[in-house]
């Protein structure tokens, strides 16, 4: 009875499962996309179907069918499937897993395939724990990250795997999952009689942001609590999908993704797009990024690439980011984004950056010679008798307040480590030789 209870139980379960959990691909034709890892041809795709799989890691955002690739793997291979996911299990649980690896490999001459779900959540002992399994073959891997695996998995476990990158879905392949979801009356919403807008299904699908899982949430919360017509159809305006799918949440928790948006910014400011900038830093406050590390770069870059051709501009970006300290958001992204567009539009040089980086470079790799005696502290009793000081000359002693007179250490007299970019302000700055 215990058996058949379990049983009903499973199938409950399912059938009340999300729909975007029933709605999981099951045949190599109903998986969307991904052409360049499982497309007709391709090299994975063909040690999947010769059952010969290589350890691997998929990484990508949510919902593009990393977890969904596994299942189709175990629903393929004569090796023995094991799913683990990484917030609940432990070491413990990887030495289950390997030691009846071991025995099944021993008695039955059977292959372990084990599936860890979100293994960026792992620390680094339990992935130095998959290590010997992993290398000696006796556990073929199969790790699922929506992280940069280079920032979250360890690099002997990275050096034992193929890495295999998920892009986000198009929304061509949204709506083919949209279509596929509301025709299907064994596992999608086929059994509904739904009157759909073509409007209210590309909204869902440019909602999604590449997400099939957030797709099929957002048209199953919007089938499901639209009441039904006098003829018993549930009609999916264009309203009904915006209320759906309310205000779009962007995937920005990966360590990747936080660079790659910030780098798209920094060189969007340096390449003079007010356009791009703008849209930027939109990502990075409608991610949540905090304001004052968005009023940083602002403040870096006024420098790196602003610098002497427009000095103004890095008194904009520090005003701007005292400013965003004392009245916060929302009106802060106002004054950020007066700061990114004064740097975008001005005048670019990147003269100051280029000379203390090669006065670094003079510094790390030439001798430090001694402060010349000329330039050394006199005011100090005893500095005299040192002969500190002895031969400077007071420029503003001579005509122009200037005089010339070696302010290098010995070794690097005549050296040349800022150049005037000969733009914008700069072209006025002559250096007196």
């Amino acid at each position: 009875m215990s058996d058949l209870f379990q049983q009903a139980f499973q199938e409950s379960l399912k059938k009340e499962a999300p729909l975007a959990d029933r709605m999981r691909p099951r045949t190599w034709e109903e998986f969307e996309e991904q052409g360049t890892i499982v497309g007709p041809g391709a090299m994975l795709r063909r040690s999947i179907e010769a059952d010969s799989l290589p350890s691997l890691i998929f990484y990508g955002p949510p919902g593009t069918g990393k977890t969904t690739l596994a299942l189709l793997i175990a629903g393929m291979t004569r090796a023995h499937f094991v799913s683990l996911s990484a917030v609940l299990a432990g070491v413990a649980d990887l030495r289950k897993v390997i030691e009846e690896a071991r025995e099944r490999r021993a008695y039955y001459g059977q292959k372990t395939i084990l599936f860890i779900d979100e293994i960026h959540r792992f620390n680094k002992a339990q992935q130095d724990a998959l290590l010997p399994s992993v290398e000696s073959g006796l556990v073929i891997l199969i790790g699922s990250t929506t992280e940069n695996p280079m920032f979250s998995v360890i690099r002997p476990l990275l050096s034992r795997c193929r890495l295999c990158r998920f892009e986000p879905l198009s929304e061509e392949a949204i709506v083919r999952i949209i279509e596929r979801a509301l025709k299907d009356k064994e596992r999608g919403l086929g059994n509904y009689p739904v009157e759909i807008e073509p409007a209210a299904v590309a909204h869902i699908a440019r909602a999604a942001n590449g997400d099939a899982r957030a797709a099929l949430n957002h048209l199953e919360f919007a089938v499901l609590s639209t009441p039904p017509d006098g003829a018993g159809r549930r009609k999916i305006t264009l309203s009904v999908a915006e209320e759906a799918c309310q205000r779009r949440v962007l995937s920005y928790d990966r360590a990747d993704e936080h660079y790659d948006v910030v780098s798209a910014f920094i060189k969007s400011m340096r390449g003079s797009d007010p356009q791009a900038t703008l849209y930027w830093l939109a990502r990075l406050i409608y991610a949540g990024e905090p304001v004052e590390f968005i009023a940083r770069r602002i403040m870096i870059h006024a420098a790196e690439d602003v610098g002497l051709d427009d000095p103004q501009a890095l008194v904009v970006a520090a005003a701007a980011a005292q400013a965003v300290e004392r009245i916060g958001l929302p009106e802060a992204r106002i004054v950020l984004a007066e700061a990114a567009l004064y740097v975008a539009l001005a005048p670019k040089s990147n003269s100051v950056i280029k000379g203390i980086e090669r006065a670094m470079e003079a510094v790390e790799k030439q001798r430090a010679n001694p402060v010349p005696i000329h330039l050394r502290d006199a005011s100090y009793k005893g500095a005299g008798v040192l002969g500190h000081g002895k031969g400077y000359k007071y420029p503003h002693d001579y005509p122009g307040r200037w005089v010339k007179q070696q302010y290098l250490p010995e070794g690097l007299e005549g050296a040349v480590f800022y150049e005037p970019s000969g733009e914008g302000k700069e072209k006025d700055i002559k250096i007196k030789q």
